[in-house]
């Protein structure tokens, strides 16, 4: 399921969207450099595709994708097992005045782009794709 933002919700301040920013950039660089010492994370190639930040700025949320999307659960553990540490080196790295705690989830939005990709390319789908519409410009001649 994709990550939509529900209708009732309002929309991330510019506040909220520059910190996740910051965040997102601290924990990919930390991910990439290999700082953190876990056996499940070592020589694995992770993104961090988005971090969205609560109201309050107080907790992060970090969608990550390991490379292939292999191992997908056991990654967000190895993460969340490693949750204060990452915390300790955002609270270096990013000037606020509380580290956010930092939640992980799995980002899933290529596999929901992927389902609708395999949606529209089914035949029936692409046959009404590609019949004209009545009333569109090239019955008008």
């Amino acid at each position: 399921m994709p990550r939509l933002t529900p209708p009732s919700s309002k929309a991330p301040s510019q506040r909220q969207l520059r910190v996740a920013e910051l965040i997102r950039h601290a924990v990919a660089e930390a991910l990439q450099r290999g700082e953190i010492m876990d056996p499940m994370l070592e020589g694995r190639v992770i993104t961090v595709p988005e971090v969205r930040m609560s109201p309050d700025l107080k907790v992060a949320t970090v969608y990550v994708m390991p490379l292939g999307g292999k191992d997908g659960e056991a990654v967000i553990k190895a993460l969340a097992a490693n949750a204060k540490f990452l915390r300790g080196l955002i609270a270096r790295r990013v000037t606020m005045k509380f580290a956010p705690n930092l939640r992980f989830l799995l980002d899933t939005t290529f596999d929901y782009a992927s389902k609708v990709d395999g949606l529209l390319r089914k035949p029936e789908v692409s046959r009404d794709l590609e019949q004209k519409l009545p009333g569109s410009e090239e019955d008008e001649v």
